[in-house]
């Protein structure tokens, strides 16, 4: 139920556990110097003063983190959450008793519950989408065009909201300006490699307690987040196999050590499966029949669409919880065990990325919204890149943070690499 407390609207499990969540956000913190200071930078200048921003997003320590930057910028910012098992309720608690921020999340939300806070975070009439997956640009766009006008741009978090976002580009109908955060080098290489490979591998381990090394640990999908959970379960010492349909990234992973083989064949062989791809149906009703007794099945994309858990289901006799996160489906002479609902291991077991990594990842989307405010009518719809000189300014932040320096191109280098005329004499 909506409550509303000093004239805060908000939609959380309960304020009492606000305490141990203002702890955590404050640890998290610690691990985030890049946004801290963007955060004293904003509170000076104020840059978002009056913005109303509407973020979708995983509700934990990391995002608490950049919410609270937001408002220091002067920003109107109301949360929802992106995935119904990525909310941490005592943050979302936090959020609402010690900073006032409006939070419409809670842990285990149905879908019925998730699109009502969509439509909330729209009644918002926000002036700026952050967006995780684009559902809330998606409904805009769908269901709310005649608020279209107030929108000065979205952000987007992931590759799947870009897909979209792309999608609707070509369909015509997005006619505002976005910005591909994760496109940033500071973000994809980092937060989707070391981030979403520790991350995924921690909520396996949390969700069953088995050992990863020796084990046939099967990664579809080669992209960055594939990359990264291929070389940490490799680290574990399993063996590890990439199923993918792109070839140039099937050659990838053969030359990064890695056996490449179509999931047919994998089906048969695999103990663990991880699906990173961002498609629907990657693991489907041919794969479910030729799986050995007691694989393990496990998404670490965006949404619940990678594991056809309808043809599982329909292939199965019996349903059971068998450990927190963990649900065994009994088939004729075999059992098949899904975790965290086909929904993203490393948040539905785990806490999600580290907070260090996620550090540049919201430095990002709050350099990105200040960007889309500075250049509110200038910018025309299309998708935009994070600009070079906010990721290299990222980057060089969190080196200084790290007490790691680097070189500088002395004057001669810098005439060099920008004349054409001198070579070999």
């Amino acid at each position: 139920m909506v409550t509303t407390t000093a004239q805060i609207n908000y939609e959380v499990k309960d304020l009492e556990l606000a305490t141990q969540g203002t702890q955590r956000i404050e640890w998290a913190a610690r691990e985030m110097p890049v946004l801290r200071q963007i955060r004293q930078r904003f509170s000076k200048e104020r840059p978002l003063a009056g913005i109303r921003i509407a973020a979708c997003c995983h509700i934990t320590t990391e995002t608490a983190n950049l919410a609270i930057t937001l408002k220091a910028g002067g920003a109107d910012s109301l949360l929802i959450a992106s995935n119904p098992l990525s909310t941490q309720d005592d943050v979302a608690a936090a959020l609402v008793r010690d900073h006032g921020i409006p939070v419409f999340a809670l842990r285990g939300e149905d879908t019925a519950t998730y699109l009502k806070h969509v439509n909330i975070a729209l009644d918002h009439r926000p002036q700026v989408i952050v967006d995780d997956g684009s559902d809330v640009v998606a409904t805009l766009i769908k269901q709310r065009s005649g608020q279209i006008s107030e929108l000065i741009g979205t952000t987007e978090e992931t590759t799947t909201g870009i897909v979209r976002l792309k999608a609707m580009l070509a369909a015509g109908v997005l006619t505002f300006p976005a910005v591909a955060v994760n496109d940033a080098e500071t973000k994809h290489f980092f937060d989707n490699r070391y981030g979403t490979g520790q991350s995924t591998l921690d909520g396996i381990i949390r969700a069953t307690n088995i050992l990863l090394a020796g084990k046939n640990i099967v990664v579809a999908g080669y992209g960055w987040c594939g990359k990264g959970t291929a070389q940490r379960a490799r680290g574990m010492g399993a063996n590890v196999i990439v199923t993918e349909i792109n070839p140039v990234a099937a050659i990838e992973a053969v030359m990064d050590g890695f056996r490449v083989m179509p999931m047919t064949e994998a089906a048969k062989i695999g103990d663990i499966f991880i699906t990173v791809t961002g498609n629907k149906h990657v693991i489907r009703r041919e794969h479910f029949v030729t799986m050995k007794d007691g694989a393990i099945v496990c998404n670490s994309g965006h949404f619940d669409i990678e594991i056809d858990l309808v043809a599982l289901s329909e292939l199965s006799s019996e349903k059971r919880s068998v450990r927190p996160f963990t649900q065994e489906y009994v088939l004729e002479g075999k059992s098949i065990i899904v975790l965290g609902e086909g929904r993203l291991i490393n948040l539905a077991a785990a806490e999600g990325h580290p907070a260090s990594v996620m550090d540049m990842s919201f430095a990002n989307q709050a350099l990105a919204v200040e960007y889309l405010v500075k250049n509110k009518g200038k910018l025309t719809p299309a998708i935009y890149n994070i600009p070079v000189e906010i990721d290299r300014e990222i980057a060089r932040l969190k080196l200084e943070a790290m007490a790691i320096y680097i070189d500088e191109l002395t004057p001669e280098q810098i005439h060099y690499m920008g004349s054409w005329d001198e070579g070999t004499e």
